[in-house]
């Protein structure tokens, strides 16, 4: 978690104490743990709203605090108001889109209520499946998860929604986007009836499509905005570069160069451009791992512990790696392929420039992606200054891929000399002669 001093110094912060609210001591005791003293933008204007068991529907970018605002509310409930008997589900529930935005929630989860006797408990897909399940079964106090999961175990009869007293949707947008609507729809329908419960919902558009879920979930929830303009690139150097399709991987290569070890994290808007890419980078020098939706939860975790310590300077990801995701020490930010959703664009610049620190981001603009800029530049409200790729950067590039140019993908081994030759029909398919 960043600190309130180093964000204060970027302007991310309100002139109103977090100690004038009114907390139990437990969760003041957890607030001083995460080292905040000011509100954010957002906590400002949420806080007296939700405190009072008022229903939000905030707009916020990640990075603003709101993950906060809403975990302090939920400790503040639960601390206050006594559990119903024989609950055989939890308390709080919260529903997020990615698996690395779930267990940026625990682990903020624990830091905020670590004084506070709640117990926490993340589900996600892709990992220890029947040990998520076993501990469900210990009624944890606040649930955090993935909709899919959440929705899996509830059907199973390893837990229920019927206890939950706040219910949070976050990046309610994204649902949309990553097609999780239908099973968050169904989430609530299990959950109690919106007048018998406290609903958070955060998303970073109020669009009409987010407010009509709003409308049919939600107590008259009170509108809460905060503009995007004031959470752009404080802190962070922008710069756009526009070259054509072939030049994108020599000026690459000359930034990498450029910028010695530092610790990179590039974008890309496919997995397999993530793919290629990282053989690319590694046959060049720069031992590279790709972060993306298809590689499994174990790796995802392990790739992301090497990017943190340290022990991975270059991480190739999609937008999966854009929101939630908390790495401190990014010095950069390359979006190689510019995102063909400009709401993506703030949280991909995000990542770098994170607890005070200062950072840059470099867009390349090429002729596939180039068509994104003028949305981008209209949601966060001013130009990405353009520079001109210098030649000396892209000709050591272009130097660099032909000394080690990239590795050929091995090809399976030669089949042996008796073995019958395959039948193939259709494209794609191939079946033995062998019976």
């Amino acid at each position: 978690m960043s600190t309130p001093e180093t964000i204060g110094a970027r302007g991310h912060l309100s002139q109103t104490p977090l100690s004038s609210y009114d907390l139990p001591d437990e969760v003041r005791r957890g607030i001083a743990d995460a080292g905040f003293t000011w509100a954010t933008p957002i906590q400002e204007k949420t806080l007296p709203i939700a405190l009072a068991g008022t229903d939000v529907a905030g707009q916020a970018q990640t990075g603003t605090g709101k993950t906060a605002a809403f975990l302090i509310t939920i400790f503040t409930r639960l601390l206050r108001h006594v559990p119903r008997q024989g609950r055989r589900g939890p308390r709080a529930l919260v529903v997020a889109p990615t698996r690395e935005l779930v267990m940026q929630i625990r682990h903020d989860a624990e830091v905020l209520g670590r004084h506070t006797g709640s117990t926490t408990l993340a589900v996600f897909g892709g990992i220890d499946y029947h040990r998520q399940r076993d501990l469900l079964r210990k009624v944890p106090d606040l649930l955090v998860g993935t909709p899919g999961r959440l929705l899996d175990y509830e059907q199973q009869g390893a837990t229920t929604f019927r206890d939950v007293e706040v219910l949070v949707i976050d990046e309610a947008d994204r649902m949309f986007d990553m097609g999780f609507i239908r099973d968050l729809r169904r989430i609530l329908r299990r959950c109690p009836p919106y007048d018998r419960r406290q609903t958070l919902l955060f998303s970073a558009t109020l669009s009409p499509r987010v407010m009509e879920l709003a409308y049919e979930h939600t107590n008259n929830a009170q509108k809460v905005e905060i503009e995007p303009e004031r959470v752009g690139a404080h802190g962070i150097t922008e710069v756009l570069y526009h070259v054509s399709s072939p030049e994108k991987l020599p000026l690459l290569l000359g930034i990498l160069e450029e910028e010695g070890r530092s610790r990179i994290l590039i974008f890309v808007n496919r997995r397999t451009t993530a793919a290629e890419l990282v053989r690319t980078l590694s046959a060049n020098g720069y031992p590279a791992r790709a972060l993306a939706g298809n590689v499994p939860q174990d790796r995802r975790m392990k790739i992301l512990s090497d990017f943190k310590e340290g022990r991975l300077a270059v991480l190739v990801a999609t937008d999966v790696a854009s929101r939630g995701l908390h790495i401190e020490g990014v010095s950069h930010v390359v979006n190689y392929d510019l995102p063909q959703d400009p709401e993506d664009y703030v949280h991909r610049i995000g990542r770098t420039g994170r607890a005070g620190a200062i950072g840059t981001a470099v867009s390349i603009a090429c002729d596939d992606y180039v068509f994104s800029l003028d949305s981008i530049q209209k949601l966060i409200g001013r130009e990405i200054p353009v520079e001109w790729a210098p030649e000396e950067i892209v000709q050591k590039g272009r130097l660099l891929a032909e000394a080690r140019p990239h590795r050929p993908v091995r090809k399976p081994p030669p089949r042996p000399k008796n073995s019958p030759a395959p039948i193939t029909y259709g494209r794609g398919k191939r079946k033995s002669r062998r019976r």
